[in-house]
C-alpha cells in the first residue's frame, strides 16, 4: 500500500475513534442511584399482601443501593389517593408508587373527576404476580366453581359474593352475566379484613380476593378456595383447579404488583430503578417472603411492564363499560 493510502487509513481510523469516544465514556458512566431516602408509596392500608411485599422489595432495594427505602401506607379512595402522591411529586426516583391492575379502572368510577392516573405515571417493573381466588365459606357444599354455579342456581336467599377492588367486581359482574346467575349479589368491602370476617362467620357466602389473606383460613378449614384465577394453579394451593382448567376466561389473569414512576421522570432513571428491581427478586430472603403469600417474583423491563399494564387497560376498560361502576 501507498504512503498516501496508509495516510488515509490512519486518518480514517483516528475519526472513527473520536467519534465512538463520547459513547464509550456514555456506556461507562455509571448507572443511577439514589443520593437521598427514598419512598414507595403503597395506596392501601398496612397488612395486607401488597404491603407485605412493598416492604420485602424495600429491604432489598436498601440493599443494593445503600440508602434508605421506606414504605408509606397512604390508603383511601380506593387508591387513588396515594396514586395521586406520587402523580405530584418531583421526578426523580425518590418517590415511586406500588400499584396493581385495578389502577386501570379509576378513571372509569363515576366520583373521579381528574386526569387519568395511567396518563401520569411511567411503568418501571412488575415486581410479582399473585392469583386471586374464588373463596368460599366452608359449610356451603361446593368444592368447585361448577358446585358453586350449581348451587347458587337455586339456593334461597340468592348467594351473595364479595369484592374488596374494582376489577373484582368486574369479575363478578362478568360470573353473573355469563354463568346465568341473575340474583347473585355483589357486596363491595372496603378491605380484605372484613370480607374474610364476613366470610367466615357466614354472612356473606363467597368471595373473591388475593390469595394472600385466604390462605390461613383454606388451611386451617374454615373456608374453601374452589378457583385460582390466571393459567395455571397456585405453588401454594396445587390441589385448587386454575380458571382455565375450569373454562372461565373472566378469571384467566394474574394480579401483578409493580412500580411506578412520576411522569417525565429520566428513562436514565427508570431503566436503573427497574435492573435494581431485577436484582432484588433473584434474593433468596426475598424470594421466601414472597412464597409464603403465594407471590411469584417477576422483575420485568419498563417496556414488559407497560404491555401488561396497557394489556388490562383495554381488558378491564372494555369490562366497565359493559357493567359500569357503581
Amino acid at each position: 500500500m501507498s504512503t498516501f493510502l496508509l495516510r488515509r487509513a490512519f486518518a480514517a481510523a483516528a475519526l472513527v475513534t473520536l467519534a465512538a469516544a463520547p459513547l464509550a465514556a456514555a456506556h461507562a458512566a455509571p448507572a443511577w442511584k439514589p443520593e437521598r431516602t427514598v419512598t414507595l408509596v403503597v395506596p392501601y392500608a398496612p397488612g395486607g399482601g401488597t404491603d407485605a411485599q412493598a416492604r420485602a422489595l424495600a429491604v432489598e432495594l436498601q440493599r443494593i443501593w445503600g440508602q434508605t427505602v421506606i414504605v408509606d401506607n397512604t390508603a383511601g379512595a380506593d387508591g387513588l389517593i396515594g396514586t395521586h402522591k406520587v402523580i405530584d411529586a418531583k421526578p426523580d426516583g425518590l418517590t415511586l408508587l406500588v400499584q396493581l391492575p385495578s389502577m386501570t379502572l379509576i378513571k372509569h368510577t363515576p366520583t373521579f373527576r381528574g386526569v387519568d392516573p395511567l396518563a401520569r405515571l411511567v411503568p418501571i417493573s412488575a415486581f410479582s404476580t399473585l392469583p386471586g381466588v374464588v373463596v368460599a365459606n366452608a359449610a356451603l357444599p361446593v368444592r368447585s366453581m361448577a358446585d358453586v354455579m350449581r348451587y347458587c342456581k337455586t339456593a334461597a336467599p340468592p348467594c351473595s359474593l364479595g369484592t374488596t377492588e374494582n376489577t373484582a367486581r368486574m369479575q363478578a359482574r362478568t360470573l353473573a352475566t355469563e354463568g346465568g346467575l341473575p340474583n347473585l349479589i355483589v357486596a363491595n368491602y372496603k378491605g380484605g379484613g372484613q370480607l374474610i370476617t364476613d366470610l367466615v362467620g357466614n354472612n356473606v357466602k363467597l368471595g373473591i380476593m388475593g390469595v394472600t389473606a385466604v390462605l390461613p383460613h383454606h388451611k386451617a378449614g374454615t373456608l374453601r378456595v374452589v378457583l385460582t384465577q390466571g393459567p395455571r394453579r397456585s405453588s401454594v394451593l396445587p390441589e385448587v383447579p386454575s380458571a382455565v382448567e375450569a373454562g372461565l376466561p373472566a378469571f384467566d389473569s394474574l394480579t401483578w404488583y409493580g412500580l411506578f414512576a412520576p411522569k417525565d421522570t429520566p428513562p436514565g432513571v427508570v431503566q436503573a430503578v427497574a435492573d435494581a428491581v431485577r436484582e432484588a427478586v433473584k434474593a433468596d430472603a426475598l424470594r421466601k417472603s414472597f412464597a409464603t403469600i403465594g407471590a411469584e417474583p417477576l422483575g420485568n423491563t419498563p417496556a414488559e411492564f407497560a404491555a401488561m399494564v396497557h394489556a388490562d387497560e383495554a381488558r378491564f376498560g372494555a369490562l366497565a363499560k359493559k357493567f359500569p361502576l357503581e
